[in-house]
């Protein structure tokens, strides 16, 4: 029919990436189907289509969903994220990160759905041995977040030799702002991630920002990591999906910038857009921390003509700050 708008399964889409990835689906035309759990997503971000509550690895449920909404395609950002929870408790992330992923891959193919695109991470290359790292950069990832992350990329490419799957990993670096004027942001449980803590930190919401590292090989000697607005990752899983529905296609892509900036410029930025300091202090370096991770974005640049629009610091600060203001302003 003349606008019917191709459902897509979106795995996670009530997570931080997820539910930006649901805005830009919406946007170009499609009808964001979200299937989560809640145990780290969000009702209240599920905005643009229906929730299917339900577990990744429940294959009835997800059955019912593709054959109820009639799935043409699948975004999976499902699993979970946090590095260091994944070396204390490796076998929680195998078992949602890779058997989870199984578990959708097998009834994807029992319903004929062929397209797929999956919420990968530079956490695959491990410490880098060049910088800007491209998508041939050894994969050595050193913590099993990484490794799982790795694991199902090398799943897609063998069922896609197998069965045709079209499918395209994306590895994100460093997701970072916000929706705000849409009511969706950064909102992890616990917060691990800089921009956030040091806005929060700002806000006086939290304990002062604790900077690990001034020691590094960079020039100011923080560490240097590559920023790329949510919203324009929202944007790639569009391109992404559109491109899968259109035919073969398999491979694994950076989103990223090709530009870093430490966390001391970071800091800074909240300051500047905050209009008061960011209260921190400075501790030891983390172990694996590497001193600069920046994306190679040339390959998804080429394949999808995928440019990031929002993901300048100064923006993505702004967009960040703007929801995080609005979240704990007083009642």
């Amino acid at each position: 029919m003349p606008g019917e708008r191709v459902p897509v399964l979106v795995a996670g889409g009530a997570g931080y990436v997820g539910a930006h990835v649901c805005r830009a689906l919406a946007a170009d035309g499609f009808l964001p189907v979200a299937y989560d759990d809640l145990s780290a997503g969000h009702r209240a971000f599920v905005k643009w289509g229906p929730l299917v509550e339900a577990r990744i690895g429940d294959a009835a449920a997800l059955d019912s969903a593709v054959a109820a909404h009639g799935v043409r395609a699948c975004v999976h950002l499902a699993g979970s994220i946090e590095v260091g929870v994944s070396v204390r408790e490796p076998l929680r992330f195998w078992q949602n990160n890779v058997a989870g992923t199984l578990v959708l891959l097998e009834r994807l193919r029992a319903a004929g759905v062929g397209a797929f695109v999956f919420s990968s991470t530079a956490a695959v290359y491990g410490m880098p041995e060049r910088v800007p790292m491209a998508e041939d950069h050894p994969k050595r990832p050193t913590n099993p977040y990484g490794e799982t992350k790795l694991a199902v990329e090398q799943v897609l490419a063998a069922e896609g030799r197998a069965s045709g799957l079209s499918w395209i990993a994306f590895r994100y670096f460093n997701a970072a702002g916000a929706a705000w004027e849409d009511g969706i942001g950064e909102d992890h449980s616990p917060e691990s991630h800089l921009i956030p803590l040091a806005c929060q930190a700002a806000l006086g919401v939290r304990p002062p920002l604790t900077v690990f590292g001034d020691d590094y090989p960079t020039p100011d000697g923080t560490a240097l990591r590559d920023y790329v607005h949510v919203a324009d990752l929202g944007s790639a899983h569009a391109l992404g999906v559109r491109r899968a529905l259109g035919g073969a296609v398999a491979g694994a892509f950076n989103l990223g910038t090709g530009k870093g900036y430490s966390v001391r410029e970071v800091v800074d930025a909240v300051a500047r857009k905050a209009g008061r300091p960011v209260p921190h202090v400075y501790g030891k370096r983390r172990d694996g921390d590497s001193p600069a991770l920046v994306a190679d974005p040339t390959a998804a640049r080429a394949a999808f003509g995928w440019r990031p629009a929002r993901s300048d610091l100064d923006t993505i600060v702004a967009d960040a700050w703007a929801w995080h203001a609005k979240r704990h302003a007083p009642r």
